[in-house]
């Protein structure tokens, strides 16, 4: 297998971090999106991510969708990547759109374009384990242009607040069929969802980018439309016309027999969602080595000791 087909990598750096915002303000008091952030001091959450996505694409074919309003924080993160691999958008109107515009961008410059999505603000301890899936994921959607590959990874605890695959079968080094999606479950049903075999849906996929455009019905053709080769203040004036969508629920739910989910071992995945999970994560970093510190990023860590030293 390959480890680098011909993917194109899209890093999804627009969201807001707003249940993080207890941790992540700054010296002046502004909540920083939790993916210009660190966990311990170290490279921002969005740094990290874009080497995962060096993994499995060239720098030429590694883009990032970003916030105009966030301009401060990823400019000089994204300085090395090529200007037109960063796609900024004027307002935030939902997962949808954020996936829909730069993959509008991608398929102007490349048809037939095998692109894996992933997200800025994730947080995991064994990257080796997700580079190998991220290979892997690219690799099938290379040979099989019709289906979406989501990742699913082995919960390691059954989580309330994360949304659940469940897939046909269990394990093996292929892909799955998936059964359904259960959206932050009960303490009960999550025991019983990891007992039936259900993963963590981490929001990570890959497919040809004629089948992600193709999940955009009939319903978003006039976006779809305006969309295509606007910049600047045409974006905008599009943008705020635009209602919030979300790509899970309004986009991607109903389409399962599109889908297939490849199973990731356990690799410390979080999503860093809640200062209850930074706090978990951080006890059982307690032994580890300590990472190079880079003061111009909001260390979590340092803003959760404060926070339980001011309780």
């Amino acid at each position: 297998m390959k480890q680098r087909i011909d993917a194109w990598a899209l890093v999804l750096a627009a969201g807001e971090g707003s249940r993080l915002h207890s941790l992540t303000r700054d010296e002046q008091g502004v909540a920083v999106p939790k993916q210009f952030c660190s966990l311990q001091g170290g490279p921002c959450l969005l740094q990290e991510a874009l080497q995962r996505a060096a993994s499995v694409a060239p720098l030429e074919r590694i883009c990032s969708v970003v916030a105009e309003q966030h301009r401060r924080w990823w400019a000089p993160l994204l300085s090395y990547l090529p200007e037109q691999n960063v796609i900024s958008q004027p307002h935030n109107r939902g997962t949808a759109f954020g996936i829909l515009l730069p993959l509008l961008r991608i398929v102007e410059r490349d048809p037939d374009a095998t692109v894996v999505l992933l997200p800025a603000d994730h947080y995991l301890s064994d990257e080796k384990v997700m580079a190998g899936a991220l290979r892997r994921a690219a690799a099938l959607a290379h040979a099989d242009r019709e289906s979406i590959y989501l990742l699913g990874v082995e919960p390691d605890e059954p989580d309330t607040e994360l949304g659940y695959i469940l897939p046909t079968s269990r394990g093996g080094e292929g892909a799955a069929g998936v059964q359904r999606f259960v959206e932050k479950p009960n303490a009960t049903r999550a025991r019983v969802l990891l007992d039936e075999g259900a993963l963590w849906n981490v929001f990570i996929m890959a497919a040809s980018v004629r089948t992600l455009l193709g999940l955009f019905d009939r319903r978003f053709a006039t976006t779809i439309a305006a969309m295509r080769g606007f910049e600047g203040v045409a974006l905008d004036s599009i943008y705020q016309n635009l209602r919030t969508v979300d790509f899970s629920k309004d986009v991607l739910q109903g389409r399962e027999s599109l889908l297939k989910v490849i199973t990731v071992p356990q690799c410390g995945w979080t999503d860093l969602g809640t200062p209850e999970r930074v706090g978990r994560i951080l006890e059982n970093l307690q032994d580890s080595a300590t990472p190079p510190y880079f003061p111009a990023h909001v260390s979590l860590a340092d803003q959760f000791m404060r926070n339980v030293a001011n309780f």
